[in-house]
């Protein structure tokens, strides 16, 4: 009977009666062929689109060993692992610049990456088989330590995650990615719990319990997204979903050319920074000065800027610094008037005006319209008259009123 090869790691199964005299060099063999199944090896892959692994009969063959470095290539390509009806393990390592896919029949196929290793194994079963990817759904138990680890898809934690002494936990994105923590049930809650990093700042939340500190805690459900950095001093006990502030807080310290925004319920952007306008805005998200307002606004206590002018020949109102100016003549005056907002914003001001006590003159700005069509009379001596002033095109006419005489 002659000879057969049908084992998994093809063998050479000495037919009954056979090979006398030379046995013992075919066990031999097989021994080594054994080894070498168990051991590293490196094959050049074909540069085109389709190329097969082929354990040789009887003879050492690379393509055997349990571990194979892949080379070569120049392309995508698919390998066909054979023969088929081998049930065999390998630890692939595509060493070539593609994707190398492997296939031994109609079943899965497994894809490998450029430059990653997978555990891949064939089942034997001819025509209709099976690569299998071993290192799917594999349980790591115990203690488990790696140098970078890079997750493609999603990845599902059931305890901690904790870092050696003095490491850190970076969680960074990617280019322009975004990293985004929630919690997965309306049960469940996210929490971080940190101490100072080496720049003295704190993360912060609200701890498990009273006697946790320095936590964040994003609750159940609610979706999250981490920016590059968040300075918060002295910061504890403090939730997200009602926060209470006793320290300071700083986003975006890098200056970064990004908005921020706060949502409420109904709103996407109750509260919208234009970080590279330099722009807030409250109830939209078009901030058009450097606060923008979509409603009503009702202040509590509502105050205005006020300047008190230095008497001269000649004073200007800084229109960009205070909307309530004063002044006490020394002398006679030529007013000015600068930095209006632009036009088709609707702008006022008050100026309260002291004569000298020797009446002096008062010459205003020529784009000034006065009601009645005239510049009302300078005040007498030591007395206090108010104006008022209306712009509503950049300041090309200011529309002027006497308030009152004689007041003081």
């Amino acid at each position: 009977m002659a000879s057969t090869y049908v084992n998994n790691l093809r063998l050479e199964e000495i037919g009954s009666g056979e090979q006398s005299g030379s046995w013992g060099d075919t066990t031999n063999l097989n021994l080594e062929i054994i080894g070498q199944s168990t051991a590293w090896g490196t094959r050049a892959i074909a540069n085109a689109s389709t190329d097969n692994i082929t354990i040789a009969d009887g003879a050492l063959d690379a393509d055997r060993s349990l571990g194979l470095k892949l080379t070569g290539g120049g392309q995508a390509c698919t390998i066909t692992l054979l023969p088929n009806t081998s049930s065999k393990t390998w630890f692939m390592y595509n060493f070539t610049s593609y994707t190398l896919t492997f296939t031994c029949g109609s079943g899965a196929n497994v894809a490998i990456l450029a430059g990653q290793t997978k555990v891949i194994a064939t089942d034997g079963l001819g025509s209709g088989g099976v690569v299998h990817d071993l290192l799917t759904a594999v349980n790591l138990a115990g203690v488990t330590v790696v140098d970078d680890l890079t997750i493609g898809g999603d990845a599902t934690i059931t305890g901690d995650i904790k870092t050696a002494s003095n490491a850190t936990l970076d969680l960074a994105p990617a280019g322009t990615g975004t990293v985004v923590v929630r919690g997965n049930t309306n049960s469940g809650a996210v929490v971080f719990n940190c101490e100072s990093n080496t720049h003295g700042q704190k993360v912060f939340g609200q701890p498990h319990s009273a006697s946790v500190t320095n936590t964040l805690m994003l609750p159940a459900g609610n979706n999250s997204t981490l920016v590059s950095r968040v300075s918060v001093d002295t910061l504890t006990n403090k939730t997200l979903a009602a926060p209470v502030v006793n320290g300071g807080a700083v986003f975006n310290e890098d200056s970064a050319d990004v908005d921020f925004r706060v949502e409420s319920n109904g709103n996407a952007n109750m509260v919208f920074v234009d970080g590279g306008n330099n722009k807030v805005a409250i109830g939209t998200a078009t901030a058009t000065a450097m606060l923008t307002v979509a409603g009503s606004l009702k202040p509590i206590s509502y105050e205005e800027t006020y300047v008190a002018l230095t008497a001269g020949s000649t004073v200007t109102l800084n229109l960009a610094a205070a909307t309530n100016f004063s002044l006490t003549m020394a002398q006679g005056t030529t007013f000015a008037f600068s930095n209006p907002p632009g036009s088709g914003t609707a702008y006022s001001f008050t100026l309260m005006v002291t004569q000298h006590s020797s009446a002096v003159t008062i010459t205003w700005p020529s784009s000034v319209d006065w009601a009645g069509g005239s510049a009302p009379a300078a005040a007498g001596n030591n007395e206090v008259q108010a104006y008022a002033f209306l712009t509503r095109d950049g300041g090309t006419t200011y529309y002027g009123f006497l308030g009152g005489t004689a007041i003081g």
